[in-house]
């Protein structure tokens, strides 16, 4: 049978895993949400088999030589699929692990945006940030004659500069401007001499004549002429190109590597566009700030072979009223700096600092033991030079817009940083000055959309310098769910693996929005998924069961929510209808009584944090909830597991927290991150050597 006549994927006799000779048709063009309880069958049926046989399918359409560079999918025990389109997975995998990819370069509005600075933006000066641009003659000649109106039409010399090189004399230079008809020198430097042009008054000169003398300068002058008016005395410069004429800098042209950090004609020399270095972090030096100097808050220096430094720091902080017992916290930021940054070298007899200890140990990092011990107190911190913003500083002399603290607009670094809604507020509202050509029209539409897209599926509180790997598995689904929408694909088969983790009940419209407009274009959709705002908004539902591993593996129910809704015989219907409810499945345990041991943070002020202070009973499920973007992941991972893990298990591995576990907390035994991973596929691992990797 055709795919025509059915319309519709024929699944016959599949057997992968626990599925039990599975017959399914699912119609294309379609949402279809398959659901079940845990280890029905949902993923074998959607990933291993359906998708599976569409991947392997399209990787057999390539030449010998091309599929060896490609994924190949293990063809799944099924009798035969029918009407199958191509198949693209959208899973919670996360498969990222450099610091080069972020939101940005997921999206690809990275490259949009290095096209769109190379073609619009507007350049300000380094010395002096005035706009840097390109003057021709018209426009020096308006610009003059508006000037001329203003000031009562004063006399005006136009002059052009002239180099002497090194091996001619300014003799023979003007014997050769002589030759060409200038004679008159209005000024003498060392190197140069300005040449006289011309001289007039604006107002009332003939245009023919302005433009003429101008264009004239700008030839000889090699794009750059001065224009220096009798009353009241000034000098106005000018340039035919992106130089400035005032501060005497000239300025490559724009290119879209040089806003790529991927690039090495943008990326940093000093960071190669990573946008941070390995450096000594202080805060591992002083991992303790409740211990004061002479009890040992300079960790490096409580050896042996350092005990001298320690002395010398007790010496030293004698002399210079510096308190020994007093905790380092308390110590104010001057006493701090003055431990840390001394006040000179070592031979000058004066307290030297950690920093200059540390270079000191720099220069004998050839011996292994000193290697050793400065890597326990290096970590990464902001390069220097960029600032962390991975370009080189000329790019971010480029800018969009009028907005930004200076008013000058913002630089591509300055849009990274923006939260991907304030990013997308920002491109709606820019107006580019007139004429765009096509291109960067096109660009621009393309930038609002896809910024849009994320919006609406509940990412807004993301920046586009996000790095790839430390998003969620929810987060890389919306994404790439969000990329494909950006692709235009139509009759194309979408397997989305529970597009809802992470998501608020509040933003779950936005996904559906987004999935629902992919169906729109003409393509299909399977997802796997329980959340009951995706179930109901489904097409068609197909329910797995009834029971998990062995127990499972059959349809127990395949057609639209409604009818789903009225059976009474699956615990999906059941809990979908009301019948049962998951609160009171989970029962109640009551509040914890005073007294239980706690956590308790302080000052907790992380990304978008506001010097929370929350208390955290042990011995309890604690679950931390909240809208999108809320800070949920920031408490628990940056904050909490950070000031535990320096407290009680690897201090050198974390970095510094902004908050503190106050000393009234109960501190547990051990601590453990765990976060969603996908199991590996290779054929050694299963699942008792999975978990006792995990």
């Amino acid at each position: 049978m055709t795919t025509q006549s059915h319309d519709c994927i024929r699944v016959r006799g599949a057997r992968q895993n626990n599925l039990r000779a599975l017959d399914l048709d699912i119609p294309l063009r379609q949402l279809v949400v398959v659901t079940g309880v845990s280890g029905s069958g949902k993923s074998s049926l959607v990933f291993d088999t359906v998708y599976a046989e569409g991947q392997r399918r399209y990787v057999e359409t390539f030449s010998p030589y091309a599929r060896q560079f490609l994924d190949r999918m293990d063809k799944p025990q099924v009798d035969r699929i029918e009407g199958i389109p191509p198949a693209i997975a959208i899973d919670q995998t996360n498969p990222v692990r450099t610091s080069r990819s972020t939101v940005g370069t997921m999206t690809e509005l990275n490259d949009h945006l290095k096209l769109l600075f190379a073609r619009a933006a507007r350049l300000y000066c380094r010395g002096c940030g005035q706009p840097v641009r390109r003057d021709t003659a018209a426009s020096i000649a308006d610009e003059l004659r508006s000037r001329a109106a203003a000031a009562g039409d004063p006399r005006l010399v136009v002059t052009f500069p002239v180099a002497v090189p090194k091996n001619f004399s300014e003799a023979e230079v003007l014997q050769l401007l002589e030759q060409q008809g200038y004679t008159r020198i209005h000024e003498r430097s060392a190197d140069a001499l300005e040449v006289v042009q011309d001289r007039f008054r604006a107002g009332s000169a003939d245009r023919s004549r302005v433009l003429e003398a101008l264009e004239a300068a700008l030839r000889v002058g090699r794009g750059r002429v001065s224009v220096h008016v009798a009353e009241p005395a000034a000098v106005l410069k000018f340039s035919a190109d992106l130089h400035c004429a005032a501060c005497d800098i000239h300025y490559r042209e724009p290119t879209p590597s040089l806003f790529s950090f991927n690039s090495p004609l943008g990326a940093c020399d000093t960071c190669r566009g990573f946008g941070r270095v390995i450096g000594v972090d202080y805060g591992l030096v002083v991992p303790d700030a409740s211990k004061s100097l002479r009890g040992g808050a300079i960790r490096p220096w409580q050896t042996e072979s350092y005990r001298e430094c320690q002395d010398d720091l007790v010496k030293f902080a004698r002399k210079r009223g510096v308190p020994l017992d007093v905790p380092w916290r308390e110590l104010s930021e001057e006493q701090r700096r003055w431990v840390i940054d001394g006040e000179g070298p070592w031979e000058k007899k004066v307290w030297y600092g950690a920093r200059r200890f540390f270079q000191w140990l720099e220069g004998r990092s050839y011996k292994m033991h000193i290697r050793v011990l400065l890597s326990k107190y290096r970590s990464y911190t902001p390069c220097l030079d960029c600032g962390g913003a991975r370009l080189k500083p000329e790019a971010l002399l480029w800018r969009l817009g009028a907005l930004g603290a200076t008013g000058r607009g913002l630089n591509v670094h300055d849009l990274m940083l923006l939260p991907i809604e304030r990013t997308s507020d920002f491109f709606a509202a820019l107006a580019l000055p007139a004429p765009l050509d096509e291109a960067t029209d096109l660009l621009l539409g393309e930038i609002r959309s896809r910024l849009d897209f994320l919006v609406r599926v509940g990412l807004g509180y993301l920046t586009l310098d996000r790095q790839s790997r430390t998003l969620s598995g929810g987060e890389v689904q919306r994404i790439n769910l969000t990329t494909a929408l950006g692709t235009s694909l139509t009759n194309t088969l979408f397997v989305l693996d529970e597009p809802s983790i992470g998501l608020h009940p509040r933003d779950m419209r936005r996904v559906i929005e987004v999935m629902e407009r992919l169906r729109d274009n003409g393509n299909s959709l399977l997802v796997v998924e329980h959340d009951p705002q995706i179930m109901l908004s489904a097409d068609r539902i197909v329910d797995l069961g009834p029971g998990p591993g062995e127990h499972g593996g059959q349809i127990v129910f395949n057609g639209t929510p409604a009818q789903l809704a009225g059976r009474a015989d699956t615990l999906t219907a059941q809990y979908l209808s009301g019948r049962r409810d998951a609160v009171d499945a989970a029962g109640h345990r009551g509040p914890p009584n005073p007294g239980e041991p706690s956590l308790v943070v302080q000052g907790a002020s992380e990304h978008n944090l506001q010097d929370l202070d929350v208390t955290i009973p042990l011995g309890r499920l604690v679950c931390v909830t909240g809208v999108s973007g809320s800070g949920k992941s920031t408490l628990v991972q940056d904050v909490l597991y950070a000031a535990l893990r320096r407290a009680k298990a690897s201090p050198r591995r974390c970095p510094a927290p902004t908050a503190r576990c106050s000393e009234r907390s109960t501190w547990p035994m051990s601590c453990w991150w765990t976060r969603p991973r996908s199991v590996a596929r290779r054929v050694r691992t299963r699942r008792v050597t999975s978990a006792l990797s995990t």
